[in-house]
């Protein structure tokens, strides 16, 4: 007689591991094949400050920002000082210019900040502050 009960439990025992193990198999198939790994990314661009003089009508420092590589647009904050490095509670001036559309095959992009009005005998200092990527 319990013969005849050990082949409902196997069968039930077989029921069970269908509904507990079906839908984590599903899952698996129907999360399709793994992933492809992402494209390399682009380093940012190298941006420099190539030019820093001192309009001689407007009396306003400029300085030219020269941007290579990179993907994308950026805004680069260009820093204006009367001294480099500065002192610790030194106040510097600060300019943002906007670089649209590098590309890592284009050439250089060259734009111009615009700084404040700049003292007579004094010889301004020009850099990059920050460099951000801009969405779009």
């Amino acid at each position: 007689m319990a013969l005849k009960w050990q082949g409902w439990v196997v069968g039930l025992v077989g029921l069970a591991g269908l509904l507990v193990f079906a839908p984590l198999g599903l899952y698996v198939w129907a999360s399709g094949p793994p992933s492809q790994p992402a494209a390399a990314a682009v380093p940012p661009p190298r941006v420099e400050v190539t030019d820093c003089r001192v309009d001689p009508a407007s009396r306003r420092v400029l300085a030219v920002v020269e941007a290579r590589g990179g993907q994308g647009s950026y805004v680069v904050t260009v820093e204006f000082r009367d001294r480099r490095p500065p002192l610790p509670d030194a106040r510097t001036s600060q300019s943002l210019v906007r670089l649209p559309g590098l590309t890592p095959t284009t050439p250089p992009a060259r734009t111009e900040a615009v700084g404040p009005v700049w003292p007579p005998a004094t010889v301004p200092w020009c850099g990059v502050a920050g460099v951000a990527a801009t969405p779009g």
